[in-house]
């Protein structure tokens, strides 16, 4: 079969498709904008910043968009498409001063963009507002000018970067610094304002960085197919299963964002919102069906060196992408169904929700009616079950085992986990510490009991497949060297995940940190993640099945387990016996009219961190007593098997060997002692006696 020529150069089409693509996505900004009602409309007596910012504004928007996109395509080809090693390869390097100018393009299209966002809230032109003293007071003041000076500095610390950087590790750390800050402007925009905003909020964060890898990286393999690199078949196939996910999240997000602001299904055929949302969606489905012929046609084309057919398909998909940022774009600027409606009161803007009911008494039937919806925990839970399953699936497929009861207790825990993190206990978890408490305890102390016996990571390096011979590693060696890592190894001590385990709360609890994630929905999910992050690995170190780089003795781990419960007792106690709030500017700053005494419900949160601190340690002990004898009647069997062989490599079947010979040795009848030795039975002739000696008289005594 003819293939195309392997040299490496510059197709002609490129440029014009990357400049067709930024001026597709302005303009589609553009027309969204004006059919969105979102331009300015001059109203006498009203005053108004202008046609500059109103224009302005958006096409900065989009530019910094398309730019952070680019940024984040380039490091995502650099870190995993590309293959390399710890050293960057000429072709990553390459790529490396791509990701450089667009991260300046991002920083400076951003700067515009606070710029113009300062004329807009003011409602007077960029000439008057375009001073020092006013933008720095903006940054630091306002939450719109932190979010834009944020993605600023990321940007152009990347930008400053990416110059000098050799090493794929530093690579990476620029990926994440890419990646955090496209978030900061999500938590101030529309979707901080919506009545759910944890949703809202929470789900635009994933849509944007579905968009950011998905986009991106549709750029950059297109960029390595067009310049004939000898990479590209390997950058595509590894792009395909990260596109895939991507869609998912974005369809998944999208869905959520918009089911937050629109009050009625019917706002989605009868407002200029909702059918923006219908062209995004009829896009999305769109780029759906290229992705899937993607996998059945032009891939194994790419693979055989044929690649005109990837890149007019990759070309026509990342105009279809262009046009759907320009209309997210628009959409930011569309005032959503009844957004001029009745305000958030100060305790829904804090809660992102009314105020619930109060519990009453036993059975508190409030934590078991009132449900409040989170995509992390949700998205988080539903992938991880369902990967779960596709790992025992396969295992199955090919006629391997895999322990049912592993199965039930990881999807238990992950059932537990929505109910910590979406149930009653999440709503009343915000309003009273006592519910907080029981949330926390819940995370760190139940949940990674029944993960870690669910063994994931022994299940992932039975159902991966190796990465070919002289391939780049794949997800199962990446794996094995994450968990025989330098850091895995260091956090991994019993030592230092105990420690984790109680500081932890020591350090939320008694500082200001507590009130400062309380008041943040991005903290306090980070606050719950942390929680149930320490809880994994300090479990995971106790009672843990999956390997890591050292895993104590059965002894070891019990005298972690011991030593770690009474600083548990003792943060329980303390809280009892404080006099002093926690979080005493978050609970003021709640209308909790049911709640009488404060200090009364802290004093509940200390007994119940006690009283179901006791029950999870219990469980434990029993869990590692079984490991104990279990590992030990395993070692017996295996000492067996090797002594059955004869294994004379083994010191212990040597050692019982030599204590046999000795026994058998003990156990040999004894020799007779043989008789002396005499003339008559030998036969020989008698000797004459000897002259006696004389003796001299002088030295007798």
């Amino acid at each position: 079969m003819a293939t195309e020529t392997t040299k490496t150069r510059r197709l002609p089409q490129l440029p014009l498709v990357l400049a067709a693509s930024v001026g597709v996505a302005v303009a589609v900004t553009a027309v969204a904008v004006w059919a969105g009602g979102g331009a300015a409309v001059e109203i006498p007596g009203i005053p108004d910043a202008g046609a500059v910012t109103a224009w302005g504004l958006p096409v900065a928007r989009t530019v910094a968009d398309t730019a952070a996109v680019a940024t984040i395509g380039a490091l995502l080809l650099i870190v995993v498409l590309l293959p390399g090693g710890k050293k960057l390869s000429d072709t990553q390097l390459r790529y490396l001063n791509w990701a450089a100018a667009a991260a300046a393009l991002w920083a400076a299209a951003s700067a515009a963009a606070l710029v113009f966002t300062l004329s807009d809230l003011f409602a007077q032109p960029v000439t008057e507002v375009a001073s020092a003293a006013v933008l720095a007071d903006f940054v630091t003041t306002d939450a719109q000018g932190r979010s834009y000076a944020l993605m600023t500095a990321a940007a152009g610390t990347i930008a400053t970067l990416c110059v000098g950087i050799s090493t794929a590790r530093w690579a990476r750390l620029a990926l994440l610094v890419a990646l955090a800050g496209l978030l900061p402007p999500v938590f101030t925009g529309h979707s901080s304002a919506a009545g759910n905003h944890d949703a809202a909020v929470t789900s635009l964060a994933l849509h944007l960085v579905g968009v950011a890898v998905w986009v991106g990286g549709l750029v950059f393999v297109l960029v390595v197919a067009a310049r004939r690199e000898d990479e590209a078949a390997d950058a595509a196939r590894r792009f395909s299963p990260l596109a895939a996910w991507a869609l998912l999240a974005v369809a998944a997000s999208g869905i959520v964002n918009a089911a937050v602001r629109l009050p009625a299904v019917s706002d989605v055929f009868t407002s200029r919102y909702g059918l923006m949302i219908i062209g995004k969606t009829v896009a999305l489905a769109a780029l759906g069906g290229i992705g899937w012929w993607h996998r059945q046609r032009t891939l194994p084309a790419l693979k055989d060196g044929r690649r005109r057919a990837f890149v007019r398909l990759a070309a026509g998909e990342l105009l279809l992408m262009a046009a759907a940022m320009g209309l997210a774009v628009g959409l930011s600027r569309t005032p959503a169904p009844g957004a001029g409606g009745a305000s958030l009161s100060p305790t829904e803007e804090l809660l992102g929700f009314p105020m619930p009911p109060p519990l009453g008494d036993f059975p508190w039937t409030p934590l078991f009616t009132q449900w409040h919806f989170d995509p992390v925990f949700a998205f988080g839970t539903a992938a991880a079950a369902l990967l779960y399953l596709a790992g025992v699936a396969k295992l199955r497929a090919r006629g391997d085992k895999w322990p049912v009861g592993r199965t039930i207790s990881w999807l238990l825990g992950l059932a537990v986990t929505v109910l910590a993190t979406m149930s009653g206990l999440a709503v009343y978890g915000k309003v009273l510490f006592s519910v907080h408490m029981g949330q926390h305890m819940i995370l760190a102390m139940t949940v990674p009991i029944l993960l870690v016996l669910g063994a994931p990571a022994t299940l992932a390096l039975r159902a991966l497949p190796p990465a070919p011979k002289g391939e780049p590693d794949g997800p199962r060696e990446m794996l094995m060297k994450l968990l025989h890592s330098r850091y895995v190894a260091v956090i991994s001590h019993p030592v230092v995940a105990s420690v984790l385990f109680i500081a932890s709360a020591f350090v939320v609890y008694y500082s200001s940190l507590f009130e400062t994630l309380m008041r943040s929905h991005l903290g306090h999910m980070f606050m719950l993640v942390h929680f149930l992050a320490v809880g994994l690995l300090f479990f995971w170190v106790v009672i843990g099945i999956d390997p890591g780089p050292r895993r104590p003795p059965h002894l070891g781990r019990l005298f972690a387990l011991i030593l770690t419960m009474p600083f548990h007792s003792w943060f329980s106690i303390s809280l009892m016996s404080s006099s002093a709030l926690i979080g005493e500017g978050w609970w003021s700053a709640l209308d909790r009219p049911w709640v009488e005494y404060a200090m009364d419900d802290q004093y509940n949160a200390g007994a119940i961190a006690w009283a179901t601190g006791d029950i999870p340690v219990l469980i434990t002990t029993i869990i590692l007593s079984i490991q104990w004898v279990r590992s030990d009647q395993r070692e017996a069997r295996r000492v067996d098997r090797k002594i059955d062989r004869g294994d004379a490599n083994d010191p212990l079947a040597a050692y019982n060997a030599y204590l046999a010979s000795l026994h058998a040795r003990d156990r040999r009848p004894a020799r007779a002692t043989p008789p002396p030795r005499t003339p008559e039975s030998t036969g020989e002739t008698a000797a004459p006696p000897a002259r006696p000696v004389p003796t001299d008289p002088g030295k007798e005594s």
